[in-house]
């Protein structure tokens, strides 16, 4: 009896403590300001593909035979912090890019900024793939591209991804978990993002090169393809579009915000890597025999990478010709990731 009732004493203390860190977690992400979509956004394109749901704050964006849709911020920001609980499309999405990003193309059209997660589809019974990039100044011709896969399913539920942006560094988050960190280097010059850009949510048809390289294509008899946006998160320092003087919030509010890579946090960026990256411009020896200044070299990512894919990233011979694929005038999709 007295066992049994320690045994039970110590499943209750044990609930206690879970349910004090979820609530704990949904304490620090309530402190960020997750805004109405009709206080922070309009809608960019696809009519009635755009559809705001009751409580404001939940948007579902969908892609079918007639048009693909987005959303986007009604300010520019100069730096901040911003994310969204993203809850992507499920079965066959061959050819279909969810894409949650920052821009300023409709402003600087021949030299404009870009900080890009986006979300490629795949084939039934294969996982959806995550690519970032991130340039600036216009410098297309360099593809700074990443892509990974995940440890879950981003089909079956909610989960958040956020873009830190400062002046010195860029930061790549999946559910909290930094996934990549870009940090400003001299020899970068005007390819790290320093112009006030806007977000942009959007869904579309990227058949001609999302999935192998175009081989598989999107097919609307699984149409529509919804991808649901929620806890929408603007932080930063928003931009007048005439004169672009920045308006910072205070340094109070911005506690809630991470500031950069902890030492624990970085443990977890390194386990990530090294589980889930796929490729690396750094390491692609077909697209660059030395690779750009920025780049810091990690061994054990190298290897890894060589052994996943001999010839892009251990420089051997090409067989067949594979070709890069570009989305919106930026991003390059390698043939081979599939």
């Amino acid at each position: 009896m007295g066992l049994g009732g320690g045994g039970g004493g110590g499943l209750v203390m044990l609930f206690l403590c879970v349910l004090f860190l979820v609530e704990a977690s949904a304490s620090s992400r309530s402190l960020l300001p997750i805004i109405p979509f009709d206080e922070g956004y309009a809608p960019l394109f696809g009519d009635n593909n755009l559809v705001i749901h009751r409580d404001g704050k939940t948007v579902h964006l969908s892609l079918d035979e007639r048009t693909g849709s987005g959303f986007v911020s009604h300010d520019l920001y100069l730096h901040g912090y911003f994310s969204a609980s993203i809850k992507l499309p499920a079965d066959y999405t061959a050819g279909v890019v969810v894409a949650f990003y920052m821009s300023n193309g409709d402003m600087f059209q021949n030299n404009h900024d870009e900080i890009d997660f986006e979300f490629l589809g795949n084939i039934r019974g294969k996982d959806w793939r995550i690519q970032t990039n991130v340039y600036g100044n216009g410098s297309t011709s360099i593809g700074r591209e990443e892509r990974y896969g995940l440890w879950f399913d981003p089909a079956e539920d909610f989960h958040q991804y956020s873009i830190l942006w400062t002046d010195s560094q860029i930061i790549f988050y999946v559910d909290n978990v930094p996934i990549r960190e870009i940090k400003r280097t001299e020899s970068m010059g005007g390819d790290f993002p320093s112009k006030p850009m806007t977000l942009y949510a959007t869904i579309w048809d990227a058949s001609d090169w999302a999935t192998n390289g175009g081989k598989y294509r999107v097919n609307y008899k699984y149409a529509p393809y919804v991808a649901e946006f929620s806890d929408l998160v603007l932080h930063g320092c928003a931009v007048d579009p005439i004169d672009h003087e920045a308006k910072c919030e205070s340094a109070e509010t911005n506690k809630a915000v991470p500031t950069g890579v902890t030492p624990a946090q970085r443990i977890k960026m390194d386990n990530f890597r090294k589980k889930h990256m796929t490729y690396s411009y750094c390491y692609d020896k077909v697209r660059y025999r030395i690779p750009p200044t920025e780049c810091v070299i990690n061994p054990q990512e190298a290897e890894r990478l060589r052994k996943f894919d001999p010839v892009t990233f251990g420089g051997g011979r090409r067989h067949h010709g594979k070709r890069h694929y570009r989305s919106r005038g930026s991003q390059a999709e390698e043939a081979s990731a599939f």
